[in-house]
């Protein structure tokens, strides 16, 4: 499909150009995307779905800004919050795959500062799983505190876990990132942004930080919030918030407000110091194309590239390490090593799905059942957490053609 330009008659609805194009079949994923703009209150986006390696969606339309008129272009990249997590995910995988991390070692093994606070036998695989006990911190980070790696890995290592480590899991919203970081520093000598760059962007080909290189600036977009719309009959997730979750999102002194709070004051995301920090957690910056053919790479070999998962580390990619009622999200989660799985408070694509949602919108993953990888990015935020509207939309427009 070329350039489309679809007027829509709905008041409050600007015309939207959306470019790019679907392998036969691949139609009513189109049409999703479409509908996304008309019903669900999109300003500007991008999907990518590759399948068995090969590309079958390549679309983007709408506006890079959010609250502007310039065009998405085909290289316009977003920052895609906690879908970075899932990038991040692969990295210690990957060191485990060429015998650099034990999963089952202490983490004290190769950053002895985490020893501190009795967290002297918090392994590896509970740090990635969640199960680190240490999804808050007992002072939060200003902006600059938190971007600067030796302060920042300096507090979580010193941190105390707020419950007994193995014993529960609760999502590290924000400390997953000075956790990650400060692991793959000390195996690797390098940052993990660094790391990724090198080892998993280079090769590939992708348009993906974390940490955005200043001449990469010009080409990314505005984030912010957009109207909460959803069609009654749109078949979207109906997820009613539990009065425990509300309460918990209200009450400064649950885990859920100090885990979401780590960063005092907020960050403002489109602040370019924001964008350049190397916070795996949280601050990547990626286009929808990268996205998927990251996943598309776990699964097999990607226009003749190279394939990042062997056998052994896909099957310990998709494979669960805590599930059941989450003590900071408050609902029940599934997680494997760093990606979350398939499962009612996150649909992917299937049982054997893994990545990783942004909160607000984007979300990649890659289903090795069905050989699907799929990325979508967003400039428009909404309050969900886990399961956004137009991306399940997306999604279940892609299982629909399978």
């Amino acid at each position: 499909m070329g350039a489309r330009r679809i007027r829509y008659e709905r008041e409050g609805v600007w015309d939207v150009d959306v470019r790019g194009t679907v392998a036969a079949g691949f139609e009513p994923v189109r049409d999703a995307f479409l509908r996304n703009f008309h019903d669900r209150g999109e300003r500007g986006a991008a999907l990518a779905v590759y399948r068995d390696g090969v590309k079958v969606v390549d679309l983007w339309g709408g506006t890079k800004d959010v609250d502007g008129d310039a065009p998405w272009a085909v290289d316009t990249a977003q920052v895609v919050r906690s879908a970075t997590k899932g990038v991040a995910a692969a990295v210690p995988l990957l060191l485990h795959q060429r015998g650099q991390l034990d999963l089952d070692a202490p983490v004290g093994t190769y950053w002895p500062e985490f020893k501190a606070a009795g967290k002297d036998r918090v392994s590896v695989r509970q740090l990635l799983a969640h199960r680190a006990g240490l999804p808050v911190l007992d002072r939060p980070l200003t902006l600059a505190e938190a971007i600067d790696p030796v302060i920042a890995q300096a507090a979580i290592a010193a941190q105390g876990p707020v419950w007994e480590p193995g014993t529960a899991h609760g999502y590290h919203a924000h400390t997953f990132s000075w956790l990650t970081g400060g692991l793959v520093h000390r195996v690797t000598g390098r940052t993990i942004g660094r790391w990724i760059a090198e080892e998993i962007a280079r090769p590939l080909g992708l348009d993906l930080w974390i940490g955005l290189p200043p001449e990469e600036a010009a080409r990314v977009g505005r984030l912010g919030p957009v109207e909460e719309l959803e069609p009654a009959d749109s078949g979207a997730l109906k997820l009613r918030p539990k009065r425990s979750v509300t309460e918990a999102y209200r009450d400064p002194n649950s885990l859920t407000r100090r885990a979401f709070g780590a960063i005092d004051p907020k960050p403002d995301e489109n602040d370019p110091a924001y964008r350049a920090a190397e916070l795996p957690g949280s601050a990547g910056v990626s286009t929808a194309r990268a996205l998927a053919r990251f996943y598309a790479a776990t699964l097999g070999p990607v226009d003749g590239g190279p394939r990042l998962f062997a056998p052994a580390t896909l099957t310990l990619a998709r494979t669960e390490e805590s599930a059941g009622p989450d003590r900071v999200l408050m609902v029940g989660t599934r997680f494997g090593l760093g990606h979350m799985l398939h499962g009612p408070a996150s649909p992917l694509l299937g049982p054997t799905s893994f990545g990783h949602p942004g909160r607000g919108g984007s979300l990649g993953f890659a289903d090795p059942e069905s050989g699907i990888a799929f990325g979508y990015v967003t400039n428009g935020m909404r309050k969900t957490v886990t399961a956004d509207p137009r991306a399940q939309a997306l999604v279940r427009a892609v299982r629909s053609v399978l």
